[in-house]
């Protein structure tokens, strides 16, 4: 299963490693505990909106961006979870956009199918 607080601890973790920053410089400036920051970013707490509108502000990085990320990382995941229909013969499959009734077609986003096919 794909759990949103591991993929949103991922991208904050990449993030402040990617800009240098320890977490003690990070927690200080967001006002969150060094450990509290540390589970967040190992998947193991789920954080509010607050906090992470505060850990987004301690890295300067907007929350959309970081909401914008996670939600690539997700669709990735979920494509690569695909090879679970394997079995599905292909006349009984649907096509992806009409798999899921509401469901946006692939063709909305072309970069992320894109990535998958890399």
């Amino acid at each position: 299963m794909i759990l949103l607080r591991q993929l949103l601890g991922d991208v904050l973790r990449r993030l402040r490693v990617r800009q240098g920053r320890t977490l003690r410089e990070v927690s200080t400036l967001a006002r969150v505990s060094l450990g509290y920051l540390s589970e967040v970013e190992r998947g193991q707490k789920e954080a509010s909106s607050e906090l992470l509108a505060s850990i987004c502000g301690a890295l300067g990085i907007p929350l959309s961006q970081v909401l914008r990320e996670v939600s690539d990382q997700f669709a990735l995941a979920e494509l690569q979870a695909a090879p679970v229909l394997a079995d599905v013969p292909d006349h009984e499959r649907l096509p992806l956009g009409e798999s899921v009734p509401g469901s946006i077609s692939d063709s909305v986003f072309p970069e992320v199918k894109n990535m998958v096919a890399a």
